[in-house]
């Protein structure tokens, strides 16, 4: 070794450097923390030769810094994070801690609040004795008579005729008004924070309804009535499902009924050609089906929650076909399923790699055109993002943007609010942390549990003890096409657009610098859902609050899926739709649902009809691909990407 070099020692860490903690958590590589120069040792050296004496003053020596300070802060954090993970797999990604502080604040509140303990008293003796009246009335009248309480709504569990016959109108009167007097106990206690009021809510009314009557085979009476009318085959049926579900659930195969739904064979078939791909994206161009197409190319952004081919599915109803059909240039961003290796892409890389990249890739194709850009979900924020920054930045490629379902404020964001805090995110990031991503299965767990009585104990009851399949559609195969969310990149969105509401605040940053909504000047086009769980509609609506130029907003029947997913042909549908021009004034939902018309039929028409409005006059299409500007075609459609599992 040459003679004033440090010493170092060749010695790496196991596991690589968590780049997303501060930076005082992160430990050093060993090999920076056992340097020395030949002075310093023997200045160590000649330290430790000095050794105190019995009545002589012990000499002065320089104090030695710790060996490695941040080796073990990294070590305990490795252990409380692999701890946080391994606790993950048995409550399904929701942090104990999270929960028991707000049945904490629930609990110590009630019990600090005798009126409210007296008024809750006074309701279960109400409500007891407005269920024994009940009972009464219906022994005098041969078990059938009106109920005291109704379900909610939303609620089809209790619908049949058979549940008005005694013994079972007992059993669920005296569940919903059980469920009733719950409500009302964990709500309205004064001193509870909003957040924390909403979880108790929801987690109660969660336990309750796994002892619903209508879950049980000796408490339903449809099922005891299916079960008689066909000898028990029902429970046989049942039982062989539950098996088929179990084996393909252990060997990790998708539902059954999706094998009859192959991408690129009877799904995501429209014809066309990846022309770029990159480490995030494939970017498919679609093959014209019209003579002529017009001048104005349509970018679609997808979420990368989902695959992208949501948008085009089987010919019928697919939304890419619908748009080259009509005689529109359609390119479509397919997201790749990112894997341990992509653990620290994060928003920004999806804002560069993803929505620019491909707006490069379109531009190059068609020099000359503006671009009609869309985004979907998560994808559509992604896209407000990036035109608030080309806005910022003076580029002015872009035509008009679309929105589907898709926020840009994320104060009222639904039951979703209900897993977002400090604690919940903190347990969130360990548990990405151990593998580098959010698996597809927990995910969707957390998005079943909001609609438990749908997706859930209903789908339990009717494949495993009425014994009926529900026939898989293009949809639903789709759904079970889950892909993974990298884990910098979700802990970016949970924290900045979830927890702390950065876009609409105006704190976003987008390349080093923030980003406003209110700088976009293009039109938008806005499609909400009236039954989206995912993205409320009145959250979607508060895009008029953070934009300024004209904004055309549509809600339209339906779920976050269903309700983007609406073919013509579907005549189920209906939707309300009105424009608010450049500097008009602003009117809250209430409002604008009493003024907007009702129209009957699919959104994507009236769609179609704004974008026809705000392009050129069509000519011939454009070539697949630009050679020459280093976007040659790659592969057929639907490419590799979508592929992956």
């Amino acid at each position: 070794m040459t003679t004033g070099e440090p010493e170092t020692h060749a010695l790496t860490p196991a596991a690589p450097v968590d780049a997303t903690l501060p930076p005082r958590a992160r430990a050093p590589s060993i090999s920076t923390t056992m340097q020395a120069t030949p002075k310093e040792k023997a200045g160590r050296q000649a330290q430790q030769s000095i050794a105190p004496f019995p009545g002589r003053a012990r000499p002065l020596r320089r104090r030695e810094p710790e060996e490695d300070p941040f080796a073990t802060t990294a070590f305990s954090e490795a252990i409380d994070r692999s701890l946080h993970a391994s606790f993950a797999y048995f409550t399904a990604g929701i942090s104990p801690a999270a929960l028991g502080s707000a049945y904490l604040d629930w609990a110590t509140h009630l019990a600090a609040s005798p009126g409210k303990q007296a008024e809750l008293a006074v309701k279960a003796a109400r409500k007891g004795a407005r269920f024994a009246h009940y009972a009464w009335r219906c022994a005098f009248e041969g078990g059938a008579c009106e109920p005291c309480i109704e379900p909610l709504p939303q609620d089809h569990r209790f619908v049949g005729e058979a549940w008005r016959r005694w013994p079972y109108n007992l059993l669920y009167q005296g569940f919903l008004l059980q469920q009733q007097w719950w409500h009302n106990a964990t709500t309205s206690v004064r001193g509870v924070t909003t957040q924390h009021e909403n979880v108790v809510d929801f987690m109660s009314r969660q336990m309750l309804d796994t002892v619903s009557p209508f879950n049980y085979l000796l408490t339903n009476p449809e099922l005891i009535e299916q079960t008689l009318r066909q000898g028990g085959w029902n429970l046989v049926r049942g039982a062989h499902n539950f098996l088929e579900d179990w084996t393909h659930a252990i060997n990790g195969e998708k539902p059954v009924g999706a094998e009859d739904f192959e991408v690129g064979k009877n799904i995501a078939v429209t014809p066309g050609k990846v022309v770029y791909r990159n480490r995030l994206i494939e970017l498919i161009q679609y093959a014209p089906t019209t003579e002529k197409t017009r001048p104005e190319p349509v970018l679609i952004v997808p979420a990368w929650i989902m695959k992208y081919y949501i948008l085009d599915l089987s010919p019928e109803n697919s939304l890419v076909k619908y748009l080259v059909d009509q005689g529109f240039t359609v390119f479509m961003i397919s997201w790749k399923n990112p894997d341990p290796q992509d653990r620290d892409l994060g928003m920004e890389d999806y804002r560069k790699l993803g929505v620019m990249a491909a707006l490069d890739a379109v531009t190059a194709i068609l020099p000359e055109s503006k671009v009609h850009t869309v985004g979907y979900c998560l994808g559509g924020t992604l896209l407000s993002i990036a035109a608030a920054a080309m806005a910022r930045d003076g580029d002015e490629r872009l035509g008009s943007m679309t929105l589907l379902a898709a926020q840009t404020d994320f104060n009222e964001a639904g039951e979703l609010m209900l897993f977002i805090n400090e604690s919940q995110i903190a347990f969130l990031e360990d548990m990405m942390w151990e593998k580098g991503y959010l698996d597809a299965k927990q995910m969707a767990g957390a998005f079943q549990l909001l609609r438990s009585n749908d997706l859930i104990w209903s789908k339990l009851v009717r494949e495993y003890l009425m014994g009926e399949r529900q026939k898989m559609s293009d949809l639903t195969a789709w759904n079970a096409d889950a892909t993974r969310m990298p884990y910098r990149m979700h802990s970016e969105y949970l924290r900045r657009l979830f927890l702390l509401d950065e876009l609409a605040e105006g704190h976003y940053l987008a390349g080093g610098n923030p980003v406003a909504l209110t700088d976009i000047r293009i039109p938008i086009f806005v499609v909400a859902t009236t039954r989206d769980h995912v993205a409320p509609w009145r959250s979607v609506f508060k895009i008029h609050l953070l934009t300024e130029g004209e904004v055309t907003f549509l809600l339209t029947s339906g779920g976050h899926n269903v309700g983007i997913v609406s073919p013509p042909t579907r005549d189920i549908a209906s939707y309300q739709v009105a424009t608010r021009e450049l500097g008009g004034n602003y009117h809250d939902p209430d409002a604008w649902t009493a003024a907007a018309p009702k129209k009957p039929g699919s959104w994507w028409p009236e769609w179609l009809h704004w974008l026809e409005a705000r392009s050129g006059q069509a000519s011939a299409p454009p070539a697949m691909g630009a050679a020459d500007e280093g976007y040659a075609p790659l592969a057929d459609a639907p490419g590799f990407y979508v592929l992956q599992q």
